[in-house]
């Protein structure tokens, strides 16, 4: 069961690792070169459709295996086995730290200047939006790919 739960948080964390480097090196710097109207109505929709069953289970998963591969005993796992469990862990919580108090509170105003009165002209609205939220997902994705390689550490021979 541990190297169970070792295996399921390195193959979670690493496919959500992956869908942060994407979105990082592939679909933002595509959405860059939209025009504000185009950007604004592409991240809006993006931000309907991302947080639905798939990607919570395995924004859960990145926190839930590593800490239950933590609490599990077994017979034979390394102190340093068990610390880079645990940074990865750690990685993996701050990421969702950043998540909460950053990039959704960026997602709620961007979907709720839809409808604002009076309307907020899409300049304005990817002005106080972009840079700021690129920068907290530079700060989720690193984090994640650190998680990664540290959970795939604590799980080599």
């Amino acid at each position: 069961m541990p190297t169970l739960l070792l295996a399921l948080a390195v193959i979670s964390t690493g496919l959500y690792a992956g869908f942060m480097l994407i979105f990082l090196t592939g679909v933002m710097p595509g959405f860059a070169r939209l025009s504000d109207e185009q950007f604004v109505a592409a991240m809006r929709r993006i931000n309907e459709t991302v947080p639905r069953a798939v990607f919570l289970l395995v924004f859960v998963a990145i926190v839930a295996f590593p800490a239950a591969a933590l609490a599990v005993p077994v017979d034979g796992r390394t102190a340093a086995e068990r610390w880079l469990i645990a940074a990865g862990l750690v990685c993996a919580v701050i990421n969702h730290l950043v998540t909460v108090a950053g990039n959704i509170p960026l997602n709620n105003a961007l979907a709720a200047s839809e409808n604002a009165t009076p309307p907020v002209p899409d300049s304005q609205v990817r002005a106080a939006f972009e840079t700021r939220w690129n920068r907290l997902h530079l700060a989720r994705t690193l984090l994640t790919l650190a998680a990664f390689v540290l959970l795939v550490c604590a799980a080599l021979p």
